[in-house]
């Protein structure tokens, strides 16, 4: 594909990540292909991993951080009986050890990872000491001290169980680790476990249906072979801003009160609710999507990061 001018588009694609490639890989990808300006994800998912990837494209960049710091929903099988030093197929198993335990014991074990727990994020990930990469000193033989971390894992179902195999399904905040929650649960089972199988369903309350990068190909190539617009279809693929934001209150205003926001004033805000925290602001009876602000307990709203318009 020839290099061709940026566009202006402004949205979020919903990207069934491949397994095998680095969420920055496809997104470099994603972002060729659409020949957006600027473009972003909402939280790296590891080369196995496949499923939920929301692509921000243009002012949606902006805010990819809400859904960094939102729930998730995974589906995971575990290889039990074996370690290995990444956690995950990829890496060089460690130790072996026979599987001993039942069914109860299994339940038991999963009951004691839901809820707040502490985790210690594994060598092999990307949070950086002295500005380097963790999974960078690991790969040297080098173990750095890291902080355990408060986590919640709000549902851990247990979907099947057949010999060595364990499939789950998880919701849990962010920050949590699967491949280290893995590990701990075959610790705690006495016979070791790691990952061969990672998809993450969903993100927050997005419910959207996911395209895959060879889906995106296809039309793209099916455009330019029938003197189609090229963009007109895959844009129909793009979702508006707003839709990353649903987890927050919407707050219609009037016009004069978001020229004060855009100005970055403060405004006073009177609604019948005792919410405090994000909102989404739109402006006026076609709800215009504004951007994002925060409402106080002195029922004044804070502009926080708003559209250029």
């Amino acid at each position: 594909m020839k290099n061709k001018k940026h566009r202006i588009i402004n949205g979020f694609f919903i990207l069934n990540k491949p397994r095998g490639c680095s969420s920055n890989q496809i997104l470099q990808k994603i972002k060729n292909i659409f020949q957006a300006k600027k473009a972003g994800h909402t939280g790296s998912l590891d080369p196995i991993a496949t499923g939920m990837l929301p692509i921000c494209l243009g002012e949606a960049t902006k805010f990819s951080q809400y859904l960094l710091n939102a729930n998730k929903h995974y589906q995971v099988l575990a290889k039990l009986g074996q370690t290995t030093n990444t956690s995950d197929s990829e890496g060089i198993v460690i130790k072996e050890r026979l599987i001993k335990f039942n069914e109860k014991y299994l339940l038991d074990v999963l009951k004691s990872f839901t809820g707040k727990i502490l985790q210690t994020p594994s060598m092999f990930s990307a949070i950086k000491k002295n500005g380097i990469p963790l999974y960078k000193y690991a790969r040297k033989g080098v173990t750095i001290f890291r902080q355990p971390r408060l986590i919640n894992i709000y549902k851990l179902r247990y979907i099947f169980w057949k010999k060595e195999f364990l499939k789950l399904e998880i919701h849990c905040s962010k920050g949590t680790y699967i491949r280290t929650l893995i590990e701990d649960i075959g610790e705690k089972l006495g016979c070791g476990a790691h990952v061969i199988m990672l998809h993450r369903i969903k993100i927050s309350s997005i419910h959207h249906e996911m395209t895959s990068f060879d889906q995106l190909q296809k039309i793209y190539s099916f455009s330019e072979k029938n003197g189609i617009d090229k963009y007109h279809l895959i844009d129909r693929l793009i979702f508006p801003i707003e839709k990353l934001l649903i987890m927050f209150p919407e707050y219609n205003l009037l016009e004069k009160f978001t020229i004060i926001l855009k100005n970055g004033k403060i405004i006073k805000y009177k609604k019948n609710s005792s919410y405090t925290g994000f909102i989404r602001i739109t402006e006026g009876k076609k709800k215009k999507f504004i951007g994002v602000g925060k409402i106080n307990n002195k029922e004044e709203i804070i502009p926080i990061r708003l559209l250029n318009t």
